[in-house]
């Protein structure tokens, strides 16, 4: 199935209110933020959210398969001078594996901006360590584990692994 990755802007809050909360319902701590918290943000919210990742700082790409259907999610910001952090990455689970290619389109079009508008030498990640098939896509897509951490703070508790990869 082809898939076309975009740049996420301000005008498609809805699409990416949408597969957020897809995201949050398929894996619950993999972001940060409970599928309640998410169901209840405004409108207002929502644009907010989009707006500030077309910053220049930042940028979000989806997937969007041939009938329009967004199946996929990837987002970075720079997060100190040289890195940019991944973040928010997901992909629905029928478009899932290396075969399908969706996720690894989606790293491409982040380390393409972290190389040529952010700037940066590395990108790193946090990944929940009960999070195996996503630590092992990272390492699969060349990211090594730092050796830190960082405690999860929702439900159910845990920590982060940070991981790390050169440009």
């Amino acid at each position: 199935m082809p898939y076309t990755v975009i740049t996420i802007r301000p005008e498609q809050w809805v699409e990416f209110r949408d597969i957020r909360l897809r995201m949050l319902e398929d894996a619950p701590i993999a972001f940060g933020e409970t599928l309640e918290h998410a169901q209840a943000t405004p409108e207002a919210g929502w644009l907010a959210r989009v707006t500030r990742a077309t910053q220049p700082d930042r940028t979000a790409v989806a997937a969007v398969d041939d009938d329009g259907t967004w199946v996929g999610t990837m987002s970075a910001y720079l997060s100190e001078s040289g890195a940019a952090t991944v973040a928010a990455v997901w992909v629905d689970p029928e478009h899932r594996g290396a075969d399908a290619g969706v996720t690894d389109r989606l790293m491409e079009a982040i380390v393409e901006w972290a190389r040529t508008t952010a700037r940066a030498s590395r990108l790193r990640l946090s990944v929940h360590e009960k999070n195996e098939r996503a630590a092992a896509y990272f390492a699969r897509a060349g990211f090594a584990p730092t050796g830190e951490t960082q405690p999860y703070e929702l439900e159910p508790g845990g920590s982060l692994r940070i991981m790390q990869r050169d440009l």
